[in-house]
């Protein structure tokens, strides 16, 4: 069907409400408008739905969300009446439409006799993936477009044992949605009928309380901080999300009680207006957070996003000023500290385990080395963390200690299933305490950790491709980098290549060896001197992702290395987009 067809079939249904139906005459003579609405359906995957708002096929609605939550609810029919009495745990961010799309998720999984949960009020991620197992679940929803601009939101899926859907449930899930041919499909139940039927209940506090206490079970020096709590001062921002309640709750219950919020952060709003994105990995948003530390002297800065899974952190140096720490280097540290702690404590378990995406710095296998703990890869996305903790927690193979990923997100204790940037505030905290009492700050501990293990220097460059030909010129740079790879970059050999599209891994001079992970449209490449480089389409739009790792003898050694590596790579990166005939003519030309 044509993005016409599909334009005139939203306009015409006596399904779809009048405002959205002006929302559609309005750009009645902007096709390319049109089209962009409608060339194709906003893609479910094992990170949901994520979209801009508005009305259309390619956009985050009511209806789009229709047609997911019927398709969702199809699935959990075929586990039948055990399944819908399992039910459905909702949770939603501070976003626009956030609170809105939730009760509408939650009202036609209601429709189909699914017993449904829905909070009250807004909620953080993990509290979402706990209470799924509290309440015993079959599945969860959370509504949140985590640190994407205002004008996006999101849908995301969790299954029983409190993480993101894999890739099997995704498809299977997907088959059912793909099945909803038109609004008439989705069933809506009234809200007053619903809870007299005992199908909605609302949740209030009494998960929080049972959370809160599974937080702080994580912290490791609990009369530590009970005696000196006081003597650290602590700024924290939610970005106008969903973050703020817990985090101050979980805080002040442990001990900290000099904790400063930023006033104009404070509360939820979805517009987010003193940020151009609420994410924490973004040095920017932390400008105010910044001003209130300089006049409340903070040791440490905390801000996490509109969602509670992701953190970003400054410390004050020797020179007081603040200083943002990766999130490599936020993981690193968080996995010195435990480590460290658990084996002055003896309670290092020797069946230990760190689980990090194949993304993440190499740093964290050498600090793991160091108290002969085992670190694991898994592909990008905490689900694939969180599916090997349960498996942990299961047969007691390992210890779970610390899951993480470079992209800010972390996760403590086994409580969740996914990242959780509350539990990490607090261990934060803990840790710039412990270390302010023997007189080092963050960057001091950073320093020791590079001068035992080497410097290692970490980067991203992220690359929006619009549109359809945008996904054309992602398809060719996979291609390059699969099939037309040099086995030289900045004059340092490839040693080895990973595919985990083949699931192989080519040591070169040696042969192939298989990867046991899924397959994903991913290539990571090492180079002789420890450095290494991985290209990262996305599966769902035009975006890719290239992510650097160098390691030297001395900070400036590593930068200058990480630039020669990333120019070289990113040149390539950019000829690739182009067809081979125009590159040869433009060469010939020369």
């Amino acid at each position: 069907m044509s993005y016409i067809n599909r334009y005139d079939n939203w306009i015409n249904s006596e399904h779809v409400d009048e405002k959205t139906k002006e929302e559609l005459k309005s750009i009645e003579n902007n096709q390319n408008e049109i089209e962009d609405r409608f060339y194709k359906d906003l893609e479910f995957g094992t990170a949901g739905l994520r979209g801009i708002m508005g009305a259309g096929n390619n956009r985050m609605n009511k209806y789009t969300i229709g047609f997911t939550t019927q398709g969702l609810a199809n699935y959990i029919s075929r586990w039948g009446q055990k399944g819908k009495e399992k039910g459905v745990v909702i949770a939603y961010d501070s976003r626009n439409m956030s609170a809105e799309f939730a009760k509408h998720t939650a009202l036609i999984l209601c429709a189909q006799g699914i017993k449904t949960y829905l909070f009250e009020s807004l909620r953080p991620v993990p509290v979402l993936s706990y209470a799924i197992r509290q309440l015993e679940c079959l599945s969860g929803i959370v509504i949140t477009a985590s640190h994407n601009p205002p004008e996006y939101n999101g849908y995301k899926v969790y299954w029983k044992e409190g993480y993101q859907l894999t890739p099997t449930l995704a498809k299977d899930i997907s088959e059912e949605i793909n099945k909803i041919i038109d609004f008439k499909y989705i069933n809506v139940m009234d809200e007053v009928e619903a809870i007299e039927k005992g199908v909605l209940s609302y949740i209030s506090s009494e998960i929080d309380s049972k959370y809160n206490c599974a937080v702080i079970a994580q912290c490791l020096n609990k009369n530590m901080i009970k005696e000196e709590g006081r003597n650290i001062n602590i700024v924290y921002s939610p970005l106008h999300g969903a973050g703020n309640i817990p985090v101050r709750k979980a805080l002040d219950s442990i001990g900290f009680s000099n904790v400063y919020v930023v006033k104009s952060q404070e509360h939820p709003d979805g517009n987010f207006p003193t940020v151009k994105i609420p994410n924490p990995e973004e040095i920017q948003v932390f400008d105010l957070s910044k001003e209130l530390a300089c006049e409340k002297d903070g040791d440490i800065i905390i801000a996490t996003d509109p969602d509670g899974d992701r953190v970003g952190v400054a410390y004050k140096n020797k020179e007081g000023e603040y200083i943002n720490l990766t999130g490599n280097q936020i993981g690193c540290l968080l996995e010195y500290y435990i480590l460290s702690q658990l084996q002055l404590q003896g309670k290092l378990p020797t069946t230990g385990v760190v689980i990090k995406s194949i993304v993440t710095t190499d740093l964290a296998d050498r600090i793991a080395n160091k108290f002969n703990i085992n670190v694991e890869n898994t592909l990008t996305g905490f689900k694939f963390i969180g599916e090997k903790i349960e498996e942990y927690a299961n047969t007691k193979v390992k210890t779970f200690i610390l899951g993480f990923e470079e992209s800010y997100g972390y996760l403590v204790g086994e409580h969740a299933r996914d990242k959780d940037a509350i539990v990490t505030s607090v261990i934060l905290c803990e840790m710039a305490l412990y270390y302010k009492n023997i007189g080092k700050n963050l960057g001091d501990i950073l320093e020791d950790i590079y001068i035992e293990h080497g410097y290692y220097t970490d980067h991203i460059e992220s690359i929006q491709l619009e549109g359809k030909e945008g996904i054309v010129k992602l398809q060719r740079i996979a291609s390059f980098f699969r099939k037309s790879l040099p086995m030289k970059w900045a004059d340092i050999k490839v040693t080895h290549i990973e595919d985990y599209l083949q699931s192989k891994r080519n040591v070169i001079g040696e042969g192939i060896e298989s990867i046991n992970l899924p397959k994903s449209n991913v290539m990571k490449i090492y180079l002789e001197d420890g450095s290494w480089f991985c290209i990262r389409p996305s599966g769902t739009e035009p975006k890719i992702k290239i992510y650097f790792s160098v390691v030297a003898n001395s900070i400036q050694k590593s930068k200058e290395k990480l630039e020669a590596l990333k120019i070289e790579v990113m040149l390539k990166v950019v000829e690739a987009q182009e067809p081979k005939e125009t590159v040869a003519k433009e060469n010939l030309d020369k």
